[in-house]
């Protein structure tokens, strides 16, 4: 759901949730499908550093969704190759992995549900040497969040679900329960009782008439989106129905940005498609939430393309709002949390269809869905839950055997209610005070020679006014990479250095400066979103720097020039 509104009103669970995750100790933040586990979220974690308090989600599509990093990239586990004690020994040789362990003072992990009790416990051992500390996680403070009812972890040759929670270091950890029970997404109440029994496996005869009620033959004919367990299914669909419209077809491919080694993962993360085909009265899903703040749209609303333009789409929303639609940027984060791929096109995909992996953390207005043939306890209960009420859910068809539980999961639930009722409040949480001096002294000393040496010729050159290309090359790297090490020779103020005089020569710098005035310093994609992709993010970065050395009223950037950094920079 992902709101992100400090002026909302917070439930009665939410408030005692919200408690919870001020005090000290592991916190499992999970509830039902649309009780606001993320909209809770972003309310603790307003204001917080992310180098401090980073966000890891347990697959590519749910980073890109809450804005972080995977939990395999930023723990350094990969794909487990060799299993987990070789990821681990791996991990805990990687000095960008230790450095952020050891930056960092509570984690987040998001989507806790899809995450293996092996996976898990790697994470856990790296953080423990990572920090040296045999206390659980070394000391750092894990916040979990999900809902185990929904989707379960993929089981590689084995028949048992490895659910976090059966794992020891589950116990290990003595996650405190944050528990949400008032659902955001609907205000009906019948829905939501119906919903808690699929959620539950329970097929009684409420649950029997309900879906025998919504059983609708000519539902090809309705504006919703219909849900499949398979993604050939859903593609297939889609392009049945845009192939029978007799309008013209209009192709937007996707630019991605940045690292290519990172295509690939990117590809498969973000929610839009390589290629995006549009024709006008397409039926079309909304992939972000509205940027202006408005609300006027969230993820997963849907509408009709009214008209499409080379910049811009008109679409009429469902809910009888029409919006005009620019294109906007999905980024992918390294273990570090660094932009490495941006995917640029339209935030909106086809909406006949989608899958139900896809449609976790959207709340659809309209769902059409096959309860016929699913396979994974807690599927049907995804697939009903992403709707808003029960007038907008169509079911094509349906059987008993579909609507299935996990008995640990509700063994582990009912569990974690007791848990819940023995709450006794703990300390606060306070993050440790660290010595930035101290640390950015240390690391600067520590540097390998040839990294100082770099800095100091670089920084050498900027005061002869060398351009960034001839100093790329007589350091042998590339430009992005000279940027890079400009940011940290300014960061460590052991030079004295201007670079002014590169930004001077780049196009439109007085409107990227204006830009930066009204979107803020601390990130560059709003900036970058802001000319369209038209700007680089090396341009970015050098008039960025330059106003800081130009005004004093220019916030720096918080971190000191690590070690870990400069490795990356070669």
């Amino acid at each position: 759901m992902h709101v992100s509104s400090s002026s909302a009103r917070l439930t009665p669970c939410q408030t005692k949730a919200l408690d919870v995750l001020h005090r000290q100790g592991n916190v499992f933040l999970t509830g039902a499908a649309g009780t606001g586990k993320s909209f809770l979220l972003d309310r603790y974690l307003a204001g917080k550093s992310s180098a401090e308090f980073p966000v890891v989600a347990s697959t590519g599509a749910a980073a890109v969704i809450v804005g972080g990093r995977t939990f395999h990239s930023f723990f350094g586990l990969g794909i487990l190759e060799g299993g987990a004690k070789m990821a681990v020994a791996r991990a805990v040789k990687n000095r960008r992995v230790i450095h952020r362990l050891l930056r960092a003072c509570c984690v987040v992990i998001d989507e806790i549900s899809m995450l293996s009790g092996e996976t898990l416990a790697a994470a856990e051992a790296v953080s423990r040497i990572a920090r040296g500390s045999d206390a659980p996680w070394g000391g750092l403070r894990i916040i979990a969040v999900g809902d185990f009812a929904q989707l379960p972890p993929i089981a590689s040759y084995q028949q048992a679900k490895d659910w976090a929670f059966r794992h020891p270091v589950w116990q290990e950890s003595a996650f405190q329960p944050a528990l949400l029970s008032t659902v955001m997404r609907t205000q009906d109440r019948d829905f939501l009782e119906i919903l808690n029994f699929v959620r539950e496996g329970i097929v009684n005869d409420r649950v029997h008439d309900f879906l025998h009620a919504r059983i609708t033959p000519s539902a090809d004919a309705a504006d919703a989106t219909r849900l499949y367990p398979h993604r050939l299914q859903a593609e297939q669909y889609n392009l049945l129905r845009l192939n029978a419209s007799p309008k013209k077809l209009h192709t937007f491919p996707t630019t991605f940005i940045g690292n290519e080694r990172y295509l690939d993962s990117a590809k498969r993360s973000v929610p839009i498609p390589e290629t995006l085909l549009l024709k006008e009265g397409a039926l079309i899903m909304m992939r972000k939430n509205d940027v202006t703040g408005a609300m006027r749209y969230v993820n997963g609303s849907l509408g009709h393309i009214q008209s499409i333009g080379a910049e811009t789409l008109t679409v009429a929303l469902l809910t009888g709002e029409t919006i005009e639609v620019s294109k906007e940027a999905f980024s992918s984060l390294d273990g570090d949390g660094n932009e490495v791929m941006a995917a640029w096109n339209f935030p909106v995909t086809l909406a006949w269809a989608t899958t139900i992996h896809k449609a976790q953390g959207a709340s659809l207005d309209r769902l059409i869905v096959d309860l016929h043939s699913l396979w994974e306890p807690g599927q049907a209960y995804v697939a009903m839950s992403r709707v808003r009420s029960g007038d907008g859910l169509m079911v094509e068809r349906w059987h008993r055997s579909s609507i299935r539980a996990e008995p640990l999961v509700t063994a582990f639930y009912d569990a974690l209610a007791d848990q819940a009722k023995k709450y006794q409040p703990r300390p606060l949480f306070t993050p440790p005070v660290r010595d930035r001096e101290e640390e950015r002294v240390r690391t600067v000393k520590t540097m390998k020679p040839t990294r100082l040496q770099r800095m100091e010729s670089i920084a050498r050159m900027m005061k002869e006014q060398v351009s960034l290309r001839n100093m790329a090359e007589k350091c042998g790297i590339k430009p992005q990479r000279v940027v890079l090490y400009i940011e940290k020779i300014l960061e460590s103020g052991e030079w004295t250095s201007d670079p002014a005089y590169l930004s001077e020569i780049i196009p439109d710098r007085h409107k990227i400066i204006a830009a930066f005035e009204e979107h803020g310093f601390e990130y560059l994609q709003p900036v970058f979103n802001a000319f369209s992709g038209a700007v680089s993010y090396d341009d970015l970065r050098i008039v960025r720097l330059a106003m800081r050395t130009e005004c004093d009223t220019v916030p720096a950037s918080p971190r000191p020039v690590t070690r870990e950094e400069l490795l990356w920079m070669d």
